[in-house]
């Protein structure tokens, strides 16, 4: 991104300007300087620029990874430059028109080799199989319809939440059995969508990954 370029040659333009005014130039005519130079360097740098729309796609692409290959001389993956460059060059070729940049995202994980590195075109996330039925569920879909939720698939006790009073324990189990008749309906209703993964921002318990599970469906 050349940061440390601007740094140094912001460095060398002050102290060349350092004796001008020491000799009593006014700083109003170095800057003038200053800006004419500028004026000169954008004249010539216009000149010689590539016009990328009047190039093939194929042009394009390998232009646009010299740029991304040029940035990342100077990042720890130097070594990586030609790999990461072509990924890079790929993952912006894959945005829209307005080139929103928030789409595109990094997700770290430990271990493995630096060329263990990939694109994902699609949406990546992390996922621990480590719950009730997930031997069960397959691993993998092609075309699938996918469910996305924001509630909670669990049985969760509300101890600070809510108060119930009740004359007859026969009322209490009433109301534990609306309890799992709730969350039973949610599950039926998912199923009977035809979806096939199912995901959620809230947490999904282990009754329902069971649940799940047993017919067929990822979440």
């Amino acid at each position: 991104d050349g940061t440390t370029s601007v740094v140094l040659l912001a460095g060398e333009l002050l102290k060349e300007a350092k004796a001008f005014i020491e000799e009593g130039m006014h700083s109003q005519i170095i800057m003038r300087g200053y800006r004419n130079a500028m004026t000169e360097a954008i004249k010539r740098i216009r000149e010689i620029s590539v016009k990328l729309m009047d190039k093939d796609d194929e042009e394009k692409k390998d232009m646009l990874k010299k740029c991304a290959m040029t940035s990342l001389n100077s990042k720890l993956i130097n070594s990586y430059k030609d790999f990461f460059s072509d990924m890079v060059v790929t993952a912006v070729t894959k945005l829209d028109e307005d080139l929103d940049m928030k789409m595109i995202g990094i997700k770290k994980v430990t271990g493995g080799s630096v060329t263990d590195s990939l694109l994902i075109e699609g949406v990546a996330f992390k996922k621990t199989f480590s719950y009730a039925g997930f031997e069960q569920q397959s691993k993998k879909f092609e075309n699938p319809k996918i469910c996305l939720l924001n509630l909670e698939l669990e049985l969760k006790s509300e101890k600070e939440n809510a108060e119930i009073r009740i004359e007859n324990p026969d009322d209490y189990q009433a109301i534990v059995d609306a309890e799992w008749r709730i969350i039973y309906e949610k599950l039926e209703n998912i199923v009977e969508s035809g979806a096939n993964v199912v995901l959620s921002k809230l947490p999904i318990g282990d009754l329902a990954t069971q649940y799940f599970a047993d017919r067929g469906l990822f979440c």
